[in-house]
């Protein structure tokens, strides 16, 4: 396995075990990406254009789909509202709101609604 691939496979393993760590309480806020490469051991340029080139996408891309995948999954799948599941991902309501609608085209409770719930 080429380094850059080897970069690529930590920092998705690091993200998704980093964003379960905020969910379940674990870890009190995100990290910068920044955080992330030094707990990588590489520097923030490094980690970001590895990626990129890897992927063809900056590493935030793939840090909000993961928590817009975790989030979705908790609108579908929990009795949480709209308000609990943002204070669960350290938003205030109304920027999760916005970032939610941001990335997905729809609100959160839209997105609910949508699902069936």
């Amino acid at each position: 396995m080429k380094r850059s691939e080897e970069i690529t496979h930590q920092y998705f393993s690091f993200l998704k075990n980093h964003v379960q760590q905020v969910i379940s309480g674990d870890v009190s806020e995100f990290m910068e990406v920044n955080e992330i490469a030094g707990k990588l051991a590489v520097s923030h340029k490094h980690l970001t254009d590895t990626i990129k080139k890897e992927t063809g996408q900056h590493p935030c891309y793939f840090y909000d789909n993961e928590i817009i995948q975790k989030a979705k999954h908790m609108l579908v799948d929990s009795n949480y509202s709209v308000a609990e599941i943002a204070r669960i991902f350290t938003y205030d309501p109304s920027n999760f709101s916005k970032f939610f609608k941001k990335m997905t085209g729809e609100t959160p409770g839209d997105f609910r609604k949508a699902s069936g719930r």
